[in-house]
């Protein structure tokens, strides 16, 4: 999670570069800001957006510690985008580590839309990350 108001797009490549790639840009709002979008595009990550805008009440709620505005509505959208996604991922690592499979690349198929099921046959196969 990265706030930097008046950043330019290599701030934000060269930040995320440090701490790895992501599979999921993480979004507050809905349609998502041009950045998020961008950022998207560039990882091939998936980009969450809530249904709907999420109201400062939820915001300060979730954000409780933040140091700002900012960084409050990143975490909220992180929060709600791992909450979208938990049962499934915890589905992905039981059986990826029944079958023995790359439990990491397991789960960031199955957030671009794999059934487990298949994302540990293209693993297997070695078709991974082929399919967007």
């Amino acid at each position: 999670m990265f706030e930097k108001r008046f950043a330019d797009l290599a701030w934000f490549i060269e930040s995320i570069n440090s701490v790895g790639t992501p599979v999921i840009i993480a979004s507050d709002k809905r349609p998502a800001d041009k950045l998020s979008k961008k950022l998207a595009s560039i990882y091939n990550a998936v980009l969450f957006e809530p249904k709907e805008n999420i109201s400062i009440r939820i915001k300060k709620k979730i954000g409780i510690g933040t140091r700002s505005p900012h960084e409050r509505d990143a975490l909220t959208a992180a929060k709600m985008a791992y909450n979208e996604y938990a049962n499934k991922l915890r589905q992905a690592e039981k059986k990826a580590e029944k079958e023995n499979a790359d439990v990491d690349k397991v789960k960031t198929l199955v957030i671009r839309k794999y059934s487990i099921d298949e994302a540990i046959k293209d693993i297997g196969t070695n078709k991974r990350f082929a399919r967007k």
